[in-house]
């Protein structure tokens, strides 16, 4: 394979990475009984969809110039207000115990750990700077959203071990 090639494959992967975490938080959202359930991961599908756009118009940059297209401009989301807004103490109340919500938030921490791996391994196998420093932004990007969803799971866990008397430490 060219290296236009090569780079070409891996956005298609990533793209596909996206739709993948679209297709399974909207269905989550789907079959969430809980609204603060269904109203996480709507937002989470939501930003999957932004993901998907932004990567279709890094695609279309990088057809129509090249290398270029990686030294535009990226601004990393500021994933402390995405937090807040999604991982309120409503989700906590409502997911507390439950183990349909634990299932989904453990799915999506794999999905997440796969994205990061995936943008790593290509940002690790880039020879241009550009190219390598816009597949880190996307491993950086996913690592936050991998680290929200561990915080949540890691706080629901908590609740449950607490509330249950369990106390290993």
């Amino acid at each position: 394979m060219t290296a236009p090639e090569i780079v070409l494959d891996i956005l298609r992967k990533a793209y596909q990475i996206e739709v993948d975490g679209y297709t399974f938080y909207s269905m989550t959202a789907d079959r969430a009984d809980k609204p603060a359930v269904q109203d996480l991961f709507g937002k989470l599908a939501q930003d999957e969809v932004q993901h998907q756009a932004f990567l279709r118009t890094v695609l279309k940059n990088f057809n129509d110039k090249g290398v270029e297209a990686f030294s535009m401009g990226i601004i990393v989301p500021d994933m402390r207000a995405f937090s807040d807004k999604m991982f309120t103490s409503r989700f906590r109340e409502q997911a507390e115990g439950a183990a349909f919500e634990m299932a989904a938030l453990s799915v999506g921490m794999t999905l997440e750990k796969n994205a990061v791996a995936h943008f790593s391994g290509a940002a690790r196998s880039a020879d241009e700077a550009e190219i390598r420093g816009f597949y880190q932004f996307l491993a950086d990007w996913e690592q936050q959203h991998l680290e929200a969803l561990q915080a949540l799971a890691d706080a629901i866990r908590g609740d449950f071990w607490e509330k249950s008397g369990f106390a290993p430490f």
